[in-house]
């Protein structure tokens, strides 16, 4: 953690919502004047698209599970380097992966490579990360220790998988069957290694919806906002306003004592409320310790 150099991990699986997450907390960087530097999960990605395809397949042979989600194909310790980096002295090296050719036509490269490594601008104010593995802990890994604020967003499983099924048959074309292929691949990692990161989070968005989801191998949508709740959870609930958060949120409740349960529709909003006092309270920490 760092006074001067704030550290925001949102950590999620793919599908989950972190999208939505960073949109929140764009919005909520311009409205207050932060310049973050950000930098992206799929950049530390170990292998090109064409190289894990082939990891795949080897481990395939093998009898191995090869996923996305594991230690193998990442660079944790890279990434654990760039978090203590910006921290200690407010840069740190980042890249992009290339999902589409629309993302890699400026750079003359092809989909599923990365951009080469830069170094973050200076003068930002906090770093900002969104991906798969912002709240790791292993033997020799600990981005946790790092990390002045973290987001766990996560539906659940059934969900996620609704979310990934429709995704990659409408988008990529893939079949029911090889999606399937996928989700069983990368179950051992995800138990591991993606999981034991939302008990490590001070908040979790986690999306629940109220209607049948029981086999997401034949469900024809994904459920909506309005056909889902928001539980947002809180490690420490020490200091947050849950009469406010009631008041200003419609037909919100609280479950537990940590937790506070909101429509679905209304999670943007929510993370405004709960969010927007966190990361001001981080900028004057920092602006007292640069004086």
């Amino acid at each position: 953690m760092s006074r001067k150099h704030p550290v925001i991990a949102v950590t999620g699986s793919s599908g989950a919502g972190t999208t939505t997450v960073k949109r929140v907390f764009e919005n909520i960087f311009r409205r207050e004047g932060i310049r973050p530097a950000v930098i992206e999960g799929d950049a530390f990605h170990r292998f090109s698209r064409q190289e894990m395809k082939e990891r795949i397949a080897q481990g395939d042979l093998e009898g191995r599970a090869v996923s996305h989600f594991g230690p193998d194909t990442n660079e944790w310790a890279l990434l654990e380097q760039q978090f203590r980096a910006y921290g200690q002295g407010g840069r740190c090296r980042s890249r992009y992966y290339l999902h589409s050719p629309e993302e890699a036509e400026p750079y003359q490269q092809e989909p599923g490579t990365f951009t080469p490594w830069v170094e973050t601008p200076a003068d930002t104010d906090l770093l900002f990360y969104e991906g798969l593995h912002g709240c790791v802990k292993t033997e020799s890994i600990d981005m946790v220790r790092h990390a002045d604020l973290k987001i766990g967003v996560v539906p659940i499983i059934n969900l996620e998988w609704i979310q990934k099924i429709h995704r990659d048959t409408r988008d990529r074309g893939y079949s029911k069957e090889a999606v399937s292929d996928v989700i069983l691949r990368r179950m051992h990692d995800y138990v591991h290694y993606i999981v034991p990161q939302f008990g490590e989070t001070d908040i979790n968005f986690q999306r629940v919806p109220v209607v049948d989801t029981s086999n997401p191998f034949i469900a024809r949508d994904i459920p909506t906002a309005g056909e889902s709740l928001t539980v947002i959870r809180f490690k420490n609930p020490r200091g947050i306003d849950f009469p406010y958060l009631l008041s200003m949120i419609d037909n919100s409740f609280m479950s537990r004592a940590n937790t506070i349960v909101v429509p679905g529709g209304k999670m943007d909003l929510a993370m405004q409320l709960i969010l927007t006092p966190m990361i001001l309270r981080l900028m004057e920490i920092r602006r007292a310790q640069l004086q």
